[in-house]
């Protein structure tokens, strides 16, 4: 059940994951699950399932000898023998199951490896073998050995999604959609959605896409709005939106809407369950807040017409204002999303939404709900570089909670939250410096500080703006703290906005010509 030497699979066996596909790559292949190409290894391969299948563990006592033997085998000339004996692991992984059942732990482990093995050919059987023994290695993720191994199979085949040999690429990617159709799903989606996360938008690709989706989509309509087994499922959705991009807007619709009538049937029935007929359960609102916000993150301003035809701005309101701390912590991360991507529809009610962000960031709990106050800080901040002006009302209101924030970095607040505080300050400044300006000796070193510690991207440049913007209108009010300045601005690795490059040097030019340098 070797391959010959004059094998043409062999010919195949390159890295060739970077070449263009070819027809002959995207037509279906009438194979054995997708692995093996070549008359002999295939009729073999069903023979011994077929065997397997009819006499169950009998075939053990002569057939294990001769798969350990070859899988002993060591060399590069021998590793034909060793992908035949693993091929044979998969081919009687069902109908000898009971025999083979006291030894799958050291089977799986001896599997694992050969995910990486230098010959492309036992990198894909060694996914499909393990693939047909799915059933069992997720049944064993209940104990921590169990748990461990599982989670090497998983990496094993992110690594080999990513391999350099398409039929690698696709043997991993059927592994997962096998491991799909077990029981424990709730493992399966987070795999799916580790999957999504780790390989990002190369998963936009129709092969993909057409093993993933169909199942994934016929789970999602089977189960209803009060279903808790939706929790891992919108947390899998999550994670395509937002490696897929604008390639998940053919599913966008059903999904965002699903979201929306989910939320309304769990404030209802905070309410009234019994006209909801639902109860309460805040999970269900935090997973479908997040994945909305993977749809605005994946779909950026293509998410803007599902919007508008939706109650989504006024759910979102409530969300921002909801009593638990991690239906606010989504909300507000949502509130941010939707103002980087469509702040439009947010404009009818954005003193309000302005208002209670604000509100998360004065708080005695600050510390309890750091996360909570972190996003609300964040969204504020992506609010001000849309709406601008409109942000008047309220600046002074937000920029009196940075400042403390700002100015006892000391009591242990959460790092995330100084450097988001301290960039959505310059956001306020950029935009309004003529009503930041006059305070800014109150609070210019602390900020200064806490810019010279975020590392270079486009919120410092924002944030850098705002100094500048501040240091033009109100140039005596940075005099005490010019050092300060100096240390923030030298923070920099390599400003690459040129106009900002340039402000910064008129700034520390025109300080330059200031009497106290003569």
């Amino acid at each position: 059940m070797a391959y010959a030497d004059d094998d043409e699979s062999l010919l195949e066996a390159e890295e060739d994951g970077s070449l263009p596909d070819r027809d002959q790559d995207l037509k279906p292949r009438f194979i054995l699950h997708g692995f093996m190409d070549r008359r002999t290894l295939k009729m073999s391969a069903a023979a011994l399932d077929f065997l397997s299948n009819v006499f169950g563990d009998e075939i053990l006592p002569t057939l294990m000898p001769i798969v350990q033997a070859k899988l002993s085998a060591t060399g590069d000339e021998a590793w034909k023998d060793r992908e035949a004996a693993v091929l044979a692991l998969g081919a009687i992984g069902e109908g000898c199951i009971n025999g083979l059942y006291p030894h799958l732990s050291e089977i799986v482990a001896f599997l694992i490896p050969l995910l990486d093995d230098k010959f492309p050919l036992i990198r894909s059987i060694s996914c499909w073998t393990l693939s047909r023994f799915s059933k069992y290695i997720v049944q064993g993720i209940s104990h921590k050995e169990g748990h461990d191994q599982f989670d090497k199979i998983l990496m094993g085949l992110l690594r080999r999604i990513l391999d350099d040999n398409k039929r690698v690429q696709e043997a991993a990617c059927s592994a997962f959609a096998t491991l799909e159709e077990r029981r424990n799903l709730r493992i399966v989606y987070d795999a799916i959605g580790t999957l999504a996360d780790a390989v990002g938008g190369e998963l936009n690709q129709p092969k993909y896409l057409e093993i993933l989706m169909p199942p994934l989509i016929a789970k999602w309509q089977q189960l209803s709005n009060s279903d808790k087994d939706l929790f891992p499922l919108l947390e899998c959705f999550t994670s395509i939106a937002q490696a897929l991009g604008t390639g998940f807007s053919q599913f966008a619709q059903p999904v965002f809407q699903r979201c929306i009538n989910i939320i309304q049937t769990q404030q209802l029935a905070k309410i009234d369950p019994v006209s909801a007929g639902a109860q309460y359960d805040k999970e269900f609102i935090v997973c479908s807040l997040d994945l909305l916000s993977g749809l605005a993150e994946g779909l950026g301003p293509g998410i803007e017409s599902l919007v508008s035809q939706s109650s989504l701005r006024d759910l979102l309101l409530q969300c921002c204002m909801d009593d638990a701390y991690d239906v606010r912590q989504s909300a507000f991360a949502l509130l941010g999303d939707l103002a980087r991507v469509c702040p439009v529809h947010l404009h009818s009610r954005l003193p309000e939404f302005l208002d209670v962000a604000a509100k998360q960031l004065n708080t005695p709990k600050l510390k309890e709900t750091v996360s909570v106050a972190n996003n609300a800080c964040w969204a504020i901040g992506e609010l001000a570089i849309k709406v601008h002006k409109e942000m008047s009302p309220v600046v002074l209101t937000v920029v009196s909670c940075l400042v403390p924030i700002l100015q006892r970095p000391e009591v242990g607040l959460n790092k995330s939250l100084i450097e988001n505080s301290a960039i959505t300050l310059g956001r306020l400044a950029w935009v309004c410096p003529e009503l930041v300006s006059p305070h800014m000796e109150h609070f210019m070193q602390p900020w200064c500080i806490a810019l010279s510690m975020i590392r270079d991207d486009i919120e410092k440049e924002d944030a850098f703006r705002g100094l500048c913007a501040m240091v033009r209108a109100n140039p005596s009010g940075a005099l005490n703290s010019l050092v300060f300045m100096c240390k923030a601005i030298a923070s920099w690795h390599e400003i690459r906005s040129e106009d900002l490059h340039n402000e910064v040097c008129q700034i520390l030019h025109g300080y330059k010509q200031l009497p106290l340098f003569e």
